[in-house]
């Protein structure tokens, strides 16, 4: 099964969370069935990105959107984990400061853009500006609705200009789904800490954020930078797409390791004489 055609947004489409199974599981039956191929995936990952942080010629934004409790910190647990440190960056977008506010609400994003080489996770992102802000009302609507275009002009510059690779997950739970997963929280202490009294305010506004999610697939999926709608429902399915769809892309860019910079000859010849001193020394 092709995961990255199956589950991308088509540019141009309206969507329709209601005809989206959010507890697809494919052809995989549990989380041990799926586990050799997670780890197919994760390998395969950890070895591309590592060519991305040697070939400095591209860039890879992931983006992480879904409803409390999707599974946005999961993913990055498991998946993101793949990735070496030190070629990858994880940004989680909360409520703005009150210096953000007074700016564009893209000022405070693009610092966080990745540099070529590099990989940047947004755990949340730019998309709340046209989430949270249109569902409770934080801005009229003569302000939000522009910025589904600011959004794909900006996502195309980076991909122009900095050969970023964008690409933005949708984690789909169901409302009973979500749920399951707070009295999860209640029920184990090492989740206690995520627990707050807005998950189930914001459960009161379930489909005012599905008509906002759909508005945001909709209008900002494109070429350079697709949606992809992830049914989450299976926490191991979750962790299997999103894994597949991000190996797949990278291997598309055909990232090849850089050549040497130095004369490999002479630096063999140097590494035999260090040797054949340190063996007279022994």
């Amino acid at each position: 099964m092709n995961l990255l055609k199956k589950f991308r947004v088509e540019p141009g489409s309206n969507v329709d969370l209601g005809s989206i199974d959010p507890a697809f599981h494919g052809h995989y039956t549990n989380d041990a069935e799926a586990a050799q191929d997670l780890q197919r995936h994760l390998a395969r990952i950890t070895e591309l990105q590592r060519k991305l942080y040697a070939d400095r010629t591209h860039s890879l934004l992931i983006v992480l959107q879904g409803i409390d409790s999707a599974g946005k910190d999961g993913t990055c647990w498991h998946v993101i984990s793949a990735m070496d440190p030190q070629g990858v960056q994880v940004t989680g977008f909360k409520q703005p400061t009150p210096e953000e506010q007074e700016h564009d609400f893209l000022w405070r994003i693009h610092p966080h853009a990745p540099r070529r080489g590099y990989a940047s996770i947004f755990n949340r992102s730019h998309y709340e500006d046209v989430l949270v802000v249109r569902v409770h009302k934080l801005a009229p609507k003569e302000v939000w609705k522009p910025r589904y275009d600011f959004i794909n002009e900006w996502e195309k510059m980076l991909a122009v200009e900095n050969k970023t690779t964008i690409l933005k997950f949708f984690l789909y739970i169901s409302k009973d789904e979500q749920l399951k997963r707070f009295k999860a929280r209640l029920d184990d202490p090492a989740h206690q800490w995520k627990i707050s009294a807005s998950d189930y305010s914001e459960r009161k506004k379930w489909d005012d954020y599905i008509k906002a999610f759909e508005a945001a697939l909709s209008r900002c999926s494109t070429e350079h930078a697709p949606w992809f709608i992830i049914p989450s429902n299976h926490k191991w399915f979750r962790n299997l797409a999103v894994s597949s769809i991000i190996a797949d892309t990278l291997d598309n860019l055909n990232l090849k390791l850089p050549k040497p910079t130095v004369d490999i000859d002479e630096i063999r010849k140097l590494y035999q004489q260090a040797k054949d001193e340190e063996d007279k020394g022994h």
